[in-house]
């Protein structure tokens, strides 16, 4: 307790992230697949963007909840990875206390946001599938952009708090993060005061996002099962399937990573510490990565823009 920085103030003024502990070496080398997945998931999510927001048929529900993935993915990736590749290829670890405190608020509140959208989406598909002649009329343009609000304002009033619990922390003059980017308990390790309140508080922030996101998702699925295995026609039943397998790959990418993080990081103690944050990395970047390739290839209307788009750059 009494290891305080001694300047006065009641936190360090810088923090020094280890990148990938144990593999200090060969992160020189990790960085380069990594690379590559943050260039794959700009292009391919700006590309999103451009083509649903030039394309006026594509103003519905289902591809402005796209747009919003698209723009949370680029915010998370961007989150994260040039301080890390500046890490894993020139060793400059020092990232400042609210530098900090900023990239922790945008890699939580956006992934928080990320899980809302998905749950949006899966809502969306019911209502598509269940009561197709209802669709356009529940999920109007004013519902859909308050549905949109919603997401990212639970997204920032949710993570926020922890922000604030931890700028009112002292903090020992150990300042080394043993990760690769300002994750929320990797920094609450390094307060010397008594950080209960704050643990409890990341604990039931996770748990409450996950528990209620992923029920509602299970819920919408379920539901929009039954309705699908009711249908006569296979070919009908198909054709509402491929509807949802892009939705449900993205579901996938999301919650199988982020589900083996929180389970490792507070049970999987056994599991080497090198593995534990490459897969916290790959978390937050398979997902922007996948989701503008799955959604491309998936979805007839995109892919038959993105074709047109391309052939008119001449490529």
């Amino acid at each position: 307790m009494s290891s305080v920085n001694s300047t006065g103030s009641s936190y360090p003024p810088t923090f020094l992230l280890v990148g990938i502990p144990g593999l200090e070496k060969e992160q020189f080398w990790i960085a380069f697949p990594f690379c590559i997945m943050y260039a794959i998931a700009v292009l391919g999510n700006i590309i999103l963007l451009i083509i649903i927001k030039t394309e006026s048929s594509l103003h519905e529900p289902m591809y402005l909840f796209l747009a919003m993935l698209a723009f949370t993915d680029l915010v998370l990736s961007t989150s994260i990875l040039p301080k890390m590749l500046i890490i894993f290829w020139r060793g400059s670890r020092e990232i400042g206390f609210v530098s900090c405190l900023v990239q922790l608020f945008f890699v939580h509140s956006f992934t928080t946001i990320e899980s809302g959208v998905l749950v949006a989406m899966a809502v969306d598909r019911y209502f598509a599938i269940c009561h197709p002649l209802r669709h356009s009329t529940i999920l109007s343009m004013p519902v859909v952009a308050a549905l949109g609000s919603l997401v990212l304002l639970r997204g920032f009033l949710m993570v926020g708090p922890a922000c604030f619990l931890l700028h009112k922390k002292a903090f020992c003059q150990h300042r080394v993060i043993s990760h690769s980017y300002c994750e929320h308990m990797a920094v609450v390790k390094l307060v010397c005061e008594d950080t209960r309140v704050n643990a409890a508080y990341g604990l039931s922030v996770a748990v409450a996002v996950i528990g209620v996101d992923l029920t509602l998702i299970t819920v919408s699925y379920t539901m929009i099962l039954r309705v699908v295995l009711k249908l006569s026609a296979s070919d009908t039943q198909l054709k509402a399937f491929n509807t949802c397998v892009s939705h449900i790959c993205v579901i996938l990418a999301f919650y199988v990573s982020g589900l083996f993080t929180f389970l490792t990081h507070r049970f999987g103690h056994s599991i080497p510490q090198h593995i534990h944050i490459l897969v916290a990395d790959i978390y937050l970047l398979l997902p922007p990565t996948l989701n503008p390739i799955i959604y491309g290839v998936r979805t007839k209307q995109l892919r038959d823009r993105i074709v047109v788009l391309f052939q008119r750059k001449g490529i």
